[in-house]
């Protein structure tokens, strides 16, 4: 699914473009360096945190969603097309809420996996029938 918003603690996401063992991937910048004032993030091989300027593949930063709160998802559904065009309802297990006040909804997936995304062509409040 496209259009997935990105959620943080601190606001920033760095991008990284991919070596030849590890795919491109992103990682939430959860502190900032006291001294240097570099972008920090978790290292899971190492168990701790680092500059993402010690990353060969470090590629930018960007700033998104920092995370306000959390509500329940209140019955409301999501709904859209897939990408072959055909209709899509998933229920909003909850509303991540942004620091600048936005709400995007959490759905689950028919096997239970999770999404963030703002793409719905729709949102449906409970009891609400698409028409």
């Amino acid at each position: 699914m496209a259009g997935v918003d990105y959620f943080t603690e601190t606001g920033w996401m760095a991008f990284f473009s991919g070596t030849e063992t590890e795919v491109g991937r992103q990682r939430g910048v959860e502190a900032w360096h006291p001294t240097t004032g570099a972008a920090l993030i978790v290292d899971p091989d190492r168990g701790a945190l680092r500059p993402v300027t010690d990353f060969e593949d470090f590629s930018h930063l960007e700033r998104v969603h920092r995370i306000a709160g959390v509500v329940p998802g209140g019955g409301w559904r999501a709904h859209w097309e897939d990408e072959g065009g055909a209709p899509l309802t998933q229920p909003v297990l909850a509303w991540l809420i942004s620091s600048q006040g936005g709400a995007t909804p959490v759905t689950v997936e028919p096997n239970g996996d999770t999404d963030c995304s703002g793409i719905a062509d729709r949102l449906l409040a409970p009891g609400q029938e698409l028409r």
